[in-house]
């Protein structure tokens, strides 16, 4: 477990699946989201399958968390690490968080405390993130825990609106992070 004064993340459980539904099912949270809104609650489960799967292993590669306001356990969203193989050093990092939730400083809290686990815990090189170009509160959200900006992908990300550009972001080891 993970976590702050005010959150706490921890790892997917079977428990978790109809907060994630609702999460998915909403259009606010799936405007910039490739994952696009489940049919159902069992399609939510068998993609948290794999999650909880992943979670479950002993070298763990691909991590899922829950994010939970520590003293309330209100449920916040989710935060996904996503490391490659051990030669590169490095990770790709996700967020959804709940929009009752925005604009209060979580999203960019729980990618701080992601950021210290894989350069202290893990050892890693180098955590990168994408984001849509039209994503306004992801692109604070990285700015602010210190990631920078290295580029931009054209026409990669398949939103519901249609194709959309992606900024990709990065921190290394070696830069400042924000604390």
């Amino acid at each position: 477990m993970l976590g702050s004064k005010r959150i706490s993340l921890r790892l997917v459980e079977q428990s978790d699946i109809p907060a994630i539904h609702k999460l998915h099912a909403l259009p606010e949270t799936d405007a910039f989201n490739t994952l696009g809104i489940p049919k159902n609650e069992d399609e939510t489960k068998d993609i948290l399958k794999t999650w909880i799967r992943d979670n479950a292993v002993n070298e763990i590669q691909n991590y899922s968390f829950v994010i939970e306001h520590k003293t309330s356990k209100d449920f916040i969203g989710v935060f996904g690490v996503k490391l490659s193989s051990k030669k590169y050093s490095r990770a790709e990092v996700w967020y959804k968080i709940h929009p009752q939730h925005w604009q209060n400083g979580y999203a960019t809290e729980a990618l701080k405390i992601v950021l210290d686990y894989c350069f202290t815990d893990l050892g890693l090189h180098r955590v990168q993130a994408g984001c849509a170009v039209d994503n306004i509160g992801s692109i604070k959200v990285l700015e602010k825990a210190g990631m920078i900006r290295e580029g931009r992908g054209r026409k990669v990300l398949p939103l519901k609106n249609g194709w959309s550009d992606n900024f990709e972001y990065s921190i290394l080891e070696t830069d400042q992070r924000k604390i």
